[in-house]
C-alpha cells in the first residue's frame, strides 16, 4: 500500500497556518519515513466566509517568518506544491479560482504564483505540482499550467471535482486522492492518497483527534510504503 498524506491551505492565515505542522511532527515521530505533501496558496485571500476573511491578500513575500518555516522543513518528510494564487475569486467565492477560467486568465494566475514564490525566495522549495483549490479546475487551467512547466496534477476522485476536469486530466500526469476524513473515511487501498486541510474551520482539519486516527490506521497495515506524489503516479 502506497501512502501519501497531503495537507491543503497551509498559509500565513492565522486560522489556516503552520500550526498543523505540530500534528505532522507527531506523525513523523511515529513514522520517521512518512511523506507529507503541503499545498500552499501563494496569496491566500478569503473574502466571503465570516470569521475567516482578511482585508488583503496574504502574499507569501510579506510573511518572511512563514517562508523561513517552510524553507526549514525536512525534505525527507515534506514536499511543497502550489494551491492557487488567491485560492478563490475575491468578492465572489473563497474557492473555485481555476474552475471557470479562460486560458489567458489561467496563464496570468500561474505567472502570479510563480512570481510570488520567486519573490519569497522559495523557488527551490516549491515543486511544480498543482492541486486546484477546492479540487476543481477546467481544461483551460490544465493547459495553461502545463504550458508553464507544471508536470504533475494532484487531483481528487470526487464527482464534483471530476466533472470540472471534463476528462482533461487523462492528457496529463496526475494522481487521484480518494480519502478525505471524515467526508471519505480512511480505508486500505493500493494507492492511499489521504487529504487534510490546515484550516481550523474545516471539518477536514488535521487536528489531534484525526492525527490519532491516522496513526492507528497506518499501524494497522503491515505492508506500506510512504511516497511523495511523483512516486504515487
Amino acid at each position: 500500500m502506497k501512502i501519501n498524506i497531503s495537507i491543503d491551505d497551509v498559509s500565513p492565515h492565522p486560522f489556516s497556518s503552520t500550526r498543523v505542522l505540530d500534528n505532522c511532527n507527531e506523525l513523523i515521530e511515529e513514522f520517521p519515513d512518512i511523506k507529507i505533501s503541503l499545498f500552499v496558496p501563494t496569496a491566500y485571500w478569503r473574502t466571503m466566509k465570516p470569521g475567516t476573511t482578511t482585508r488583503d491578500a496574504m502574499n507569501l513575500s510579506n510573511y518572511p517568518d512563514f517562508c523561513q518555516e517552510i524553507r526549514d522543513l525536512d525534505p525527507n518528510n515534506y514536499e511543497v506544491g502550489f494551491h492557487g494564487h488567491y485560492h478563490g475569486i475575491p468578492g465572489k467565492s473563497d474557492n473555485d479560482e481555476f474552475q471557470s477560467i479562460s486560458y489567458d486568465e489561467a496563464i496570468h494566475k500561474v505567472d502570479l504564483m510563480l512570481k510570488e514564490v520567486e519573490d519569497s525566495g522559495l523557488s527551490d522549495v516549491f515543486k511544480k505540482i498543482f492541486r486546484p483549490p477546492a479540487w476543481r479546475m477546467n481544461p483551460n487551467a490544465f493547459r495553461a499550467l502545463s504550458d508553464r512547466g507544471f508536470d504533475l496534477f494532484a487531483l481528487a476522485d470526487l464527482d464534483h471535482a471530476l466533472k470540472t476536469y471534463s476528462g482533461a486530466h487523462f492528457q496529463y500526469t496526475h494522481t487521484m486522492a480518494s480519502q478525505f476524513p471524515p467526508f471519505v473515511p480512511l480505508g486500505q487501498q493500493q494507492k492511499c492518497g489521504i487529504v487534510y486541510h490546515a484550516s481550523e474551520w474545516d471539518s477536514n482539519f488535521l487536528n489531534s483527534e484525526k492525527t490519532g486516527e491516522l496513526i492507528n490506521f497506518i499501524k494497522s497495515s503491515d505492508e506500506k510504503d510512504f511516497v511523495f506524489l511523483e512516486d504515487f503516479v
